[in-house]
């Protein structure tokens, strides 16, 4: 079965699909190897995890097929992969579907906001057309090799424009060949409510600590009819609090001892990161 079939399936059997999102390859595989069915790349850690830079647009596409490369190496589940917004018009929307499908993604996230983007949880965004951006996504759409790659269109319309505006785009993407719709940052749960009763669509729900919308748990994004929750951040930013925690520990005592307990010891990583299958095909080859 492809990894795009797997979400598709989800999909189809009306099952909330929970896609944590991973920064880079080790934090992927901890997704994986936790039992989770997908993982997302989000763009917001790539930046941060390439660049150490906030998400303004800052990474261009082919950073972002090699960051997905390496991801897609790493795990067998299937990858949902921000593209921001094809990073250029309907050409660069084509190649770019194109090479995030060669590169691994099972589902490629495109947007339409006005390039350079930003978060969507962040002010001062700006969007294109909803003309140009239906354009898009049909090149996204007959781009795709395999059918069953998933194409998720996000619409970044309500803060700029407004709610009634975004569920109008939502509904223009899906009648233009989108898989799942995406309306980023609703600002509470009774546009949250709204959404999957809008759009015609399956709809992805976006999960960030701190950010614009409320973070519901699963079941209750399940009960409101979302088809898939990412929780982009989650590790990326616990992952960051214990680094920094860490530092402090070293900087203030001169010793990481008493952190001892929150980290993952030698052995254990070795684990994670597979070494065990890796000595064994050493020795496969060294045996013979």
């Amino acid at each position: 079965m492809s990894r795009g079939k797997i979400i598709k399936d989800f999909i189809k059997r009306r099952e909330l699909l929970v896609s944590p999102g991973a920064f880079n390859s080790i934090s992927a595989k901890i997704v994986e190897q936790s039992g989770f069915d997908s993982v997302y790349m989000t763009g917001y850690g790539a930046a941060a995890n390439l660049l150490g830079s906030p998400d303004i647009g800052l990474l261009s596409a082919s950073e972002m097929i090699k960051h997905l490369s390496y991801m897609s190496e790493s795990v067998d589940i299937p990858i949902i992969a921000d593209a921001d917004t094809g990073y250029g018009n309907v050409l660069n929307m084509y190649r770019t579907v194109r090479e995030y499908e060669k590169a691994g993604a099972a589902a490629i996230q495109i947007e339409d906001q006005c390039w350079p983007k930003r978060c969507g949880h962040m002010d001062g965004k700006q969007v294109i057309s909803a003309e140009e951006m239906a354009a898009k996504i049909r090149a996204a759409v007959d781009a795709r090799q395999d059918e069953d790659t998933v194409i998720i269109a996000r619409t970044d319309a309500l803060a700029p424009i407004g709610f009634d505006e975004a569920i109008r785009r939502g509904n223009l993407y899906k009648e233009a060949g989108a898989d799942v719709i995406f309306v980023e940052a609703p600002p509470d749960i009774d546009k949250l409510r709204q959404i999957p009763k809008l759009v015609k669509a399956p709809i992805l729900a976006n999960m960030i600590e701190g950010g614009k919308t409320p973070v519901l748990s699963a079941e209750e994004l399940q009960n409101l009819g979302f088809a898939i929750a990412i929780y982009p951040l989650s590790t990326l930013y616990v992952m960051t609090k214990a680094v920094k925690d860490l530092l402090y520990e070293l900087k203030n005592t001169g010793t990481t001892q008493g952190k001892i307990g929150n980290m993952i010891d030698f052995p254990e990583f070795n684990e994670i990161v597979q070494l065990s299958k890796i000595r064994k095909t050493e020795q496969k080859y060294n045996n013979i």
